[in-house]
């Protein structure tokens, strides 16, 4: 979506121009920004050290826009995969906003991160990591060797706080 637009003086005449509502740089300066259609600056037109706490690493599996992943040694390399509560080997350690297929590299966002790729949470309802991999349930997994992990609370049906909280393994 197009951002608002202005009138800029281009040599003596008068231009409508489109707000900028990503950066690719140097190119870029002196524009005038405008928020995205989800009503936020994208992190693109951010200054150098503000912004989400991100990893980027190659995904050694396919994962979807909301997706808790987990990292882990694949030959030497840090990868993620989707985080799974059937095993202690992954425990979430973050999330994916966008689609990406394996093996480029995923964006997975760390600590306090919102993650806004999720529908149908209950506002207020606490979370906990899955069996099912890649998702959360809001009932805590309770089969021997099963982890609990409780990943944060629901701020509304599309929006949830990622806290990576410990876990345990269940007997």
């Amino acid at each position: 979506m197009a951002g608002n637009k202005y009138i800029a003086n281009n040599a003596g005449k008068l231009r409508e121009v489109a707000a900028a509502q990503t950066s690719s740089g140097v190119g870029d300066a002196n524009k005038i920004v405008a928020l995205d259609a989800s009503g936020v600056l994208d992190i693109s037109l951010m200054p150098a050290g503000v912004g989400a706490e991100v990893v980027v690493k190659p995904a050694s599996e396919n994962l979807l826009a909301g997706d808790f992943v987990n990292f882990h040694n694949n030959a030497g390399t840090l990868n993620v995969r989707k985080a799974d509560a059937s095993t202690n080997a992954k425990p979430a350690d973050g999330f994916v906003l966008a689609n990406v297929t394996s093996p480029a590299n995923a964006t997975v966002y760390l600590i306090s991160g919102q993650n806004t790729a999720l529908s149908g949470l209950t506002v207020g309802a606490d979370y906990w990591l899955s069996t099912t991999p890649g998702v959360i349930t809001a009932t805590a997994p309770s089969a021997a060797g099963n982890i609990v992990q409780r990943l944060g609370k629901a701020k509304s049906a599309t929006e949830f706080v990622f806290e990576n909280q410990e876990y345990f393994e269940l007997a």
